[in-house]
């Protein structure tokens, strides 16, 4: 892929900015206006169908960016707090990323779910892998846990309601740290 030339790499990244306030705000894909973004971003609409010629493409881009930074956010964590804090600080990061995509990437995700799947969950993967290895390390994470035991047992992100975000979540969350804490003997 040739690099983009200066403006319109700074065109792309205002574009995908302002996408990413748009999709925060909507609670489905029918709310997002591609023209409304154009606007917003400073630039025509047919400079962002050159960077992005679907609805689907600019959505999926922002997906992955959020994907990426939250992800990215488990070395800042693991290196910065303690083995179980950045863990559990993660996964607070998750549920939050979680509330505020629910509507809109539900229907993305169907739509390009092979491509969106291999990205994040490898990235996901990664990041959690190394949340637990930092645990291992310090001994507040049992040996027996993989990634994809976290990644299953975050699942019930999909399960809870809007009215039980702040009641339920925080308490399974609880639950999930408390089950990967290493068995006391005895």
């Amino acid at each position: 892929m040739t690099p983009l030339r200066a403006d319109a790499a700074e065109n792309r990244a205002r574009i995908l900015q302002v996408a990413k306030e748009v999709v925060s705000r909507a609670a489905t894909v029918e709310e997002i206006r591609l023209n409304e973004i154009a606007k917003a971003a400073g630039v025509g609409q047919g400079t962002l169908y050159r960077h992005f010629p679907t609805r689907d493409a600019l959505l999926l881009e922002v997906y992955r960016r959020d994907v990426d930074e939250m992800c990215d956010a488990a070395e800042v964590l693991v290196r910065d707090l303690p083995a179980a804090e950045a863990l559990e600080r993660w996964l607070e990061r998750v549920e939050e990323y979680a509330w505020v995509k629910r509507g809109v990437f539900a229907s993305v995700e169907a739509a390009m779910r092979t491509d969106v799947s291999e990205h994040s969950h490898r990235r996901i993967n990664e990041a959690v892998g190394l949340l637990l290895a930092a645990g291992r390390a310090a001994r507040t994470v049992r040996d027996d846990v993989d990634a994809r035991d976290i990644v299953l047992l975050i699942g019930y992100l999909s399960r809870v309601t809007p009215e039980e975000q702040h009641t339920r979540a925080p308490r399974l969350r609880a639950i999930v740290l408390d089950g990967l804490r290493p068995h006391l003997p005895g």
